[in-house]
């Protein structure tokens, strides 16, 4: 008994020795790691891939930009720059500064790189001309840092900040550092805006809508040239003006859009900015805004601006305004210099 006990037992092992040979070789066979001449591609397409010290290669990646609101949709491939050069942008508003990063190309194809909106730290807490200067510096050493050239780093005062006292005296300070401070009239700024935003697909059916704080500017291209024309801005309500004047001479402005160019509206400033972060769907480029009637606004600077864009919109009956969040028109002013 004790023998056939032990034969039991060895002939059990002898079979969990076969079943675990069996299922290795099948294991293996069916879980083998690909040779090693087979690669596969990233997922980002290599974007996140380390690069080699002294050879940078670069890729343009054509961008198809996808945008949806209570209007439609909103499709467009924007082009990328071709070993494109870093230029830099401050804008002198009204409010404060925004500043922009964007490499262009010879083609004068762009792309937004770093941008910071509504600094008004130099406006409104550096009383002294050494607060000031001392403040440019650290703002103009941001951009040095990044990489842009101190020769491609330019200053812009836009139209509705030219009268400010602030403005004047970051001025004298920009000037004491080398740097020279370009004003632009309202009819420049509107059309530099159209310059940066319009794409060149939608010429013949769109019109551009900068809603600034110190003016507001309507600009469109046509066989003759670039038109723009001017009227209030969204802090009209420090003035006293009642929005039933705003609203009227707007519309009286819009009117002169011709009707061809009213299926699309490319509208950016400081108060469609508020009303496109409250529909924006993750990091997308464009927003589609909705109908004005649908916001419901607190602040006086925002009622007024959304003042503006409902007589916009129903002198024009323009169904789909879209929101660049990369274009400024200080970016248009990159782009009218030479490279």
């Amino acid at each position: 008994m004790q023998r056939l006990t032990t034969a039991g037992r060895l002939l059990i092992t002898a079979l969990v020795l076969v079943a675990l040979y069996f299922g290795f070789r099948y294991y293996t066979a069916n879980h083998a790691p690909a040779s090693t001449a087979q690669t596969t591609a990233p997922a980002d397409g290599g974007a996140n891939a380390p690069t080699g010290p002294t050879s940078v290669v670069t890729v343009p990646t054509d961008t198809t930009i996808t945008a949806s609101g209570a209007s439609g949709t909103f499709t467009y491939t924007a082009k990328a720059p071709v070993d494109g050069k870093l230029k830099g942008v401050v804008e002198l508003g009204a409010s404060g500064f925004n500043s922009f990063i964007v490499r262009i190309d010879a083609e004068k194809r762009w792309k937004l790189e770093k941008a910071d909106f509504g600094n008004s730290l130099v406006m409104e807490n550096m009383a002294t001309d050494t607060d000031i200067r001392d403040g440019l510096k650290r703002y103009i050493g941001q951009m040095l840092d990044f990489g842009v050239n101190g020769r491609d780093i330019h200053f812009v005062v836009s139209s509705g900040a030219a009268k400010a006292e602030n403005t004047a005296k970051i001025t004298k300070a920009l000037k004491s550092l080398n740097y020279f401070v370009n004003t632009v009239t309202p009819a420049e700024e509107g059309t530099l805006g159209l310059r940066c935003v319009l794409p060149a697909e939608y010429e013949t059916s769109s019109f551009v809508l900068d809603i600034g704080s110190g003016n507001t500017k309507i600009s469109w291209k046509t066989p003759q040239g670039l038109q723009s024309v001017e009227t209030y801005g969204a802090k009209y309500f420090q003035q006293n003006i009642p929005d039933e004047g705003v609203f009227a001479e707007a519309q009286i402005k819009a009117s002169e859009i011709p009707k061809a160019l009213r299926n699309t509206c490319f509208i950016i400033g400081g108060v469609p900015f508020e009303l496109a972060k409250i529909g924006r769907k993750g990091k997308e480029r464009f927003t589609i805004l909705n109908a004005p009637n649908a916001y419901q606004l607190e602040s006086a600077k925002s009622k007024a601006g959304l003042n503006i864009y409902r007589a916009v919109a129903e002198a024009t009956n323009c169904q789909q305004f879209v929101f660049d969040w990369d274009a400024n028109f200080t970016i248009g002013y990159l782009l009218s210099l030479p490279l």
